[in-house]
C-alpha cells in the first residue's frame, strides 16, 4: 500500500490565504419588483411579465369603468398599491379568515383613511376579476355623488362581470353564476347540491320588487362589507343598470337623482319627469330588455352540465380602450426586506391578521438593515462627532418604522408614533409618507387635547409637499383647509376644502368641514344649507355634529362666538416628542421667513389674496414686482429677490410667468401694492 505524501505546511498556508481571500457567494437576489403603471403600483413576487399585466388589467378595468360612468376622467383621491403574490402559500397566509379559514376568492380589497390596497393570487387564472365589484364601488365612491344604494350595488354587480384580455372586453354576464358540476385536482366531477340561484334564476320568477319599493330600499355601500348577492335586490338593482347603459339613459338617471335627493320630489314623478315614462311602463322595459338577454339564458343552462366551461359567453363585447402598447409601465427591483415590510403592514389592517403583521413589523423595525456592518456604524459615529450633530441610531426598516407609526395613530398612540416617525425619518428623509403621518399625527394630537395644532407652519409645509408628490390626495387636502382655518386664512381654507370634496364627493365628514370654515368666515347661510342637508347624514357621527352645530350657528351668528371656544375647551400648549424631530426644519423656516421680512422688525400683519398672475417685471433683478389682479383690483407686489421668495407649487422663480392662477400672502404697502411674503401656483 502506497503512503500518502504529507502536505508541506507553506503550502497548507497559502491555501488558507487564498480561501480567505475568495469573496463572499453573492446573496440570491431578490424575486420582488415594484411596479408602476399611469394610476397603480404593483408590489410582485410572481416575475415582470406577470407583474406588468396585473398593471395592464387594472389600467383597462379603470378605462372602462370611465367609459360606462361617460367620463373623460376618474379621481383617484388615495393612493392604491397592488400586492401580487406568485403562489398560494404566501396569499393564504395574508388574506382575511371566514370562520377560521382563509377565504376562498383568489383576491380582496383592503380599504384605508391613508390609501388603499388590493391583494391577489396569481396562482388563480384571471384572479383581478375576484375584487372588480369592490373596484367599481372604489372608482364610484371618487366620482359619483352619493345615491341609493340600487344604483352602486347595480353599477358593481355589472362591472363584476368583466374578463379582459389584450384585444377585447367582454361584459354584462351573470356576476353570480356557478357551475353546478365543480372539478377536482384529479379531475373528478362532484355535483353541488342546492348552489344558491343566480341573478338570471332570481329574476326568472313571478315576482319582483315593486320599482319605487326597489329605488327607495335601504342599503350602505360605504363600508366594503357586504353580505350575500343573491337577492333579489341586487338582481333587480343589476337588471336596471344593465338596462340604462344599454339604452344610454344615465344622463337622465343623473337628473333623476337630482330631483329625489336635491328637490325632494317623490320617486314616482321623477321617474316620470327624468324618464318620460311611468313607474310601470319602466318596470315593463326592464323586463323585456331582460327576456331579450339570450346569452345569459344559454350560460345558466350550460352551467347545470357536467364539463361546463368555466367562463361561459358574456353579452357584450368591444376592442379593449387600453392594449399592452398604450400604458406606460415601469418597474424596479424591490429589496425583500422592504416587501417583507409590505405584506406585514397590509396584514395590521386585517383585523384577524393584525398581531401577526405587528410581531413581524416589530422584528423587522429592530434587526439591522441588510449590509450594515459594525465597521460602518463606526464610520458613521466618527462623522457624527466630527460634525458635532446628535447621533441618530438608523436601525431597522424604514417601511416597518412607518406602518407601526400609523398604527399607532389608528389606536391614539401618540408617543409611540412619534418615535417610529423619529426613526422612519432617520432612515429615509424623502420618505412622502412620513411627512404626511406627521401632519396627521399633530392634527389629532391637537383634536384629541383640544389644543393648538403645534408647529402649523411645518405641518403646511408637509401637506404640501404630500400634495406635490401625490396631486389628488383628498386626505392632505382636508388636512390643508384645517391647517389653513387655524392660521386665519378662511379663503384658502374653503379653496383646499372644495378641492377635497370634488377629489372625494361622497364625504360627508370634508362637508361638514366646509361647513365649519363656512362658519369662521362668517357666511352664516351657507354654513347652515350644509349643516341642515347633513344632519339626515347617514353618518351618524357627521349628522350628530351637524345637529348640534346647528343649535349653535343661532348664537354664533347673533353673538359672534366662535363654535370652537363655545364647544371645546382650550388648554395651554403641550410640548410632545415628535417637536424634536422639526428642530432644524423649524429653525430654518424661520431663517427664510426672516431673509423674506421686507425689513428688519416689520410688523405689517400678512393678507391673503387669490387672483390672476398678469406679468412679472424683472428689470431691477433681482428684485421682480408681480402684478396681481382679483376682481377689480390690481396690486403690484414686490420682493427684494425673487430667489429667495418662498415658492409652493412650483420649484425655481420664473419671470416669464403671465396668465396664472396665483394665491399670495403679502403685507400691504397703499392702496395697490405691497411686499410678498409666498407665492403660490396653480
Amino acid at each position: 500500500m502506497a503512503r500518502t505524501r504529507p502536505i508541506p505546511a507553506s503550502l497548507l498556508f497559502m491555501m488558507l490565504l487564498c480561501v480567505l481571500a475568495m469573496p463572499a457567494p453573492a446573496a440570491e437576489p431578490s424575486p420582488w419588483l415594484e411596479i408602476h403603471s399611469t394610476h397603480f403600483t404593483v408590489i410582485t413576487d410572481a416575475g415582470e411579465k406577470k407583474g406588468n399585466e396585473v398593471a395592464l388589467r387594472f389600467e383597462q378595468m379603470r378605462a372602462v369603468f370611465a367609459i360606462l360612468l361617460m367620463k373623460d376622467r376618474l379621481n383617484e383621491p388615495l393612493p392604491l398599491t397592488i400586492l401580487a403574490f406568485k403562489n398560494d402559500k404566501d396569499y393564504y397566509q395574508s388574506a382575511p379568515l371566514h370562520q377560521g379559514q382563509p377565504i376562498s376568492v383568489p383576491g380582496f380589497f383592503v380599504p384605508g383613511e391613508d390609501q388603499n390596497f388590493i391583494v391577489l393570487n396569481l396562482f388563480e387564472e384571471e384572479s383581478w376579476r375576484a375584487v372588480a365589484h369592490d373596484f367599481a364601488h372604489l372608482l364610484l365612491n371618487y366620482n359619483y355623488p352619493p345615491v341609493e344604494g340600487w344604483f352602486d350595488e347595480g353599477l358593481a354587480e355589472y362591472f363584476s362581470s368583466i374578463r379582459v384580455d389584450n384585444k377585447q372586453v367582454e361584459i354584462g354576464g351573470d356576476p353570480e353564476l356557478n357551475n353546478v358540476f365543480t372539478q377536482d385536482l384529479l379531475e373528478n366531477q362532484k355535483e353541488t347540491r342546492n348552489p344558491p340561484k343566480s341573478l338570471t334564476e332570481l329574476l326568472g320568477g313571478q315576482v319582483w320588487l315593486a320599482l319605487p319599493d326597489l329605488l327607495t330600499m335601504k342599503h350602505d355601500t360605504s363600508t366594503y362589507v357586504e353580505a350575500t348577492h343573491h337577492t333579489l335586490f341586487y338582481a333587480q338593482s343589476w337588471m336596471v343598470i344593465h338596462y340604462l347603459l344599454h339604452e344610454k339613459k344615465l344622463p337622465e338617471t343623473g337628473t333623476y337623482f337630482d330631483l329625489v335627493e336635491n328637490q325632494h320630489v317623490s320617486v314616482e314623478e321623477a321617474v316620470q319627469k327624468a324618464y318620460g315614462v311611468t313607474p310601470d311602463q319602466f318596470d315593463q322595459a326592464v323586463k323585456a330588455y331582460y327576456h331579450s338577454l339570450t346569452p345569459l339564458f344559454v350560460a345558466l343552462d350550460a352551467s347545470k352540465q357536467p364539463n361546463a366551461s368555466p367562463n361561459p359567453p358574456q353579452v357584450y363585447h368591444f376592442p379593449v380602450p387600453l392594449g399592452p402598447n398604450d400604458s406606460a409601465i415601469i418597474s424596479k427591483p424591490m429589496r425583500e426586506i422592504d416587501a417583507r415590510a409590505f405584506v406585514a403592514e397590509i396584514k395590521t389592517r386585517i383585523p384577524d391578521r393584525r398581531e401577526a403583521g405587528l410581531r413581524e413589523l416589530q422584528a423587522l423595525a429592530t434587526a439591522p438593515e441588510p449590509g450594515t456592518s459594525v465597521k460602518a456604524e463606526k464610520k458613521a459615529e466618527k462623522k457624527a462627532d466630527q460634525e458635532e450633530a446628535p447621533l441618530v441610531a438608523a436601525t431597522g426598516n424604514e417601511i416597518a418604522h412607518r406602518a407601526l407609526a400609523w398604527d399607532h395613530l389608528q389606536h391614539g398612540e401618540f408617543d409611540a408614533a412619534a418615535e417610529e416617525l423619529g426613526d422612519a425619518a432617520a432612515l429615509n428623509q424623502r420618505d412622502m409618507w412620513i411627512r404626511y403621518y406627521l401632519a396627521v399625527l399633530k392634527y389629532r394630537i391637537a383634536k384629541a387635547k383640544h389644543t393648538d395644532i403645534q408647529g402649523l407652519p411645518n405641518m403646511m409645509q408637509d401637506l404640501r409637499a404630500t400634495l406635490d408628490w401625490y396631486p389628488e390626495f383628498a386626505e392632505a387636502y382636508d388636512l390643508m383647509a384645517t391647517a389653513r382655518k387655524v392660521g386665519g386664512g378662511t379663503v384658502a381654507a374653503m379653496q383646499a376644502e372644495r378641492a377635497a370634496i370634488q377629489l372625494s364627493p361622497r364625504n360627508q365628514e370634508y362637508v361638514y368641514h366646509l361647513a365649519e370654515i363656512y362658519i369662521e368666515a362668517k357666511k352664516w347661510e351657507a354654513a347652515r344649507a350644509l349643516l341642515e342637508h347633513l344632519k339626515t347624514s347617514g353618518n351618524p357621527q357627521v349628522a350628530a355634529e351637524a345637529r348640534e352645530q346647528l343649535t349653535r350657528l343661532a348664537n354664533e351668528q347673533k353673538y359672534g362666538l366662535s363654535a370652537a371656544s363655545t364647544s371645546a375647551p382650550k388648554f395651554s400648549p403641550q410640548s410632545s416628542p415628535f417637536d424634536v424631530l422639526e428642530q432644524d426644519a423649524a429653525k430654518r423656516a424661520a431663517e427664510a421667513q426672516a431673509s423674506q421680512t421686507p425689513g428688519v422688525g416689520d410688523r405689517r400683519a400678512a393678507k391673503f389674496l387669490q387672483g390672476r398672475l398678469l406679468g412679472v417685471d424683472c428689470s431691477q433683478s433681482p428684485a421682480a414686482v408681480l402684478t396681481v389682479a382679483s376682481g377689480g383690483t390690481v396690486l403690484k407686489l414686490r420682493t427684494a429677490d425673487y430667489k429667495s421668495l418662498l415658492l409652493i407649487g412650483v420649484d425655481t422663480f420664473s419671470c416669464a410667468w403671465n396668465d396664472r392662477s396665483v394665491s399670495v400672502n403679502y403685507r400691504p404697502g397703499g392702496v395697490s401694492d405691497g411686499d410678498l411674503v409666498s407665492v403660490e401656483l396653480r
